[in-house]
């Protein structure tokens, strides 16, 4: 397996081993000679759009405080101590995405977003811990990181911020341009900018449990069969008018126990679910509305892109895509499963698709969820 210069020189076999979820792992130069792929200014322009979630930390005489975007105008570059985090930099800027997708040795399914954190000197966060797997990676600037395996977990009270009470700091480094730091889940850590820097975030998908629970159930209520009405033509005289009899609750037992999922029920769940786009995500209409014939002349001569919106996961013979689902023959699914890794597909397949495969591009480009190349 190739060796990657993005993991230090591990091959993704041997970084998924020895490091992921385990310990951290510092990588000098994993990008050499990396420069920001966004300038300050259209970072700063980017978070006055209302589609762009975004964050603006400041600490000012001991405290923390925390406002959201939009923003107009942010402090003055000159005042020390603030921090902008820009979330899901990725769906807004093709060379972020493709930045984003180098660490493709990760399923999409678990790969979440690109934030970057534009921070003036001593700007930081404060000490705290992910619930989720993350690469930090050097852009601009230069930031020091302090990093810590605590199993002391407890939050200060009362803060905007989750910034850990007890922050007991192990080891220590100053990450330059191209640098990178990868921490698993739950590892304390608190970077401070030295000067003017960006870092960039390469965040991973870790849904809890019984958020995962909850949204099935809930994605289930149409699926639930289950006739009949509750009758009780045996039914005795009532020592206690206000007790619910162990009959009537083994009867109810007995019908609600009917209720089964299958593997298919929650893979079907799991593709909508992990495909289902982020709420502040809008997907904007081509400027022409091509007719289908139009479309796929097009398509055939310049190919077809995903929008960098667009998610698009696939199991078995089922296509997900933007949180829809559904089932393809054989002949379609290998060109839908190419379009969803490769996120891309040249003119020269587009022609040798179905019908019915272009009937759907063709919806998914006046949707937005597809672009021609």
């Amino acid at each position: 397996m190739k060796k990657l210069t993005l993991l230090g020189g591990l091959t993704a076999a041997e970084f998924l081993r020895d490091y992921w979820h385990k310990k951290p792992l510092l990588i000098r130069q994993a990008i050499p000679d990396f420069k920001p792929l966004l300038s300050r200014d259209e970072l700063f322009n980017m978070v006055k759009s209302e589609d762009v979630e975004s964050r603006l930390i400041t600490h000012v005489k001991r405290e923390w405080n925390m406002d959201s975007g939009p923003f107009e105008q942010l402090p003055p570059l000159k005042q020390k101590d603030w921090t902008l985090l820009v979330q899901g930099v990725n769906l807004h800027d093709e060379a972020v995405d493709a930045l984003m997708r180098e660490f493709s040795f990760i399923p999409d399914a678990r790969l979440d977003d690109l934030m970057i954190s534009y921070a003036t000197e001593t700007g930081g966060v404060g000490a705290h811990f992910d619930s989720y797997d993350v690469f930090l990676l050097q852009a601009h600037g230069h930031r020091r990181w302090r990093i810590g395996a605590q199993t002391d977990l407890t939050l200060v009270d009362g803060m905007p911020l989750k910034i850990l009470k007890n922050f007991k700091p192990e080891e220590e480094f100053i990450l330059a341009p191209g640098d990178m730091l990868y921490l698993p889940p739950q590892y304390a850590h608190e970077g401070v900018a030295m000067d003017e820097c960006m870092t960039y975030s390469i965040g991973f998908r870790a849904p809890s449990y019984q958020e995962l629970g909850e949204a099935f159930l809930e994605s289930m209520i149409d699926s639930i069969d289950l006739p009949g009405r509750y009758a009780d033509p045996d039914l005795k005289p009532a020592k206690h008018s206000a007790e619910i009899s162990t009959t009537m609750l083994s009867r109810i037992t007995a019908e609600l126990n009917k209720v089964r999922f299958t593997q298919e029920d929650i893979a079907l769940f799991v593709g909508e679910y992990l495909s289902e786009p982020k709420a502040q995500i809008y997907f904007d209409a081509p400027e022409e509305n091509l007719t289908r014939a139009k479309f796929l002349q097009n398509a055939k001569k310049n190919g077809i892109k995903l929008s960098l919106k667009s998610q698009m996961l696939h199991r078995s013979n089922y296509i997900f895509i933007n949180g829809t689902s559904f089932e393809v023959g054989d002949e379609d699914l290998s060109i839908l499963t190419e379009l969803a890794n490769a996120r891309q597909l040249s003119g020269t397949i587009i022609a040798s698709a179905s019908a019915d495969v272009i009937d759907a591009f063709h919806t998914w480009h006046k949707d937005g969820w597809l672009r021609l190349g």
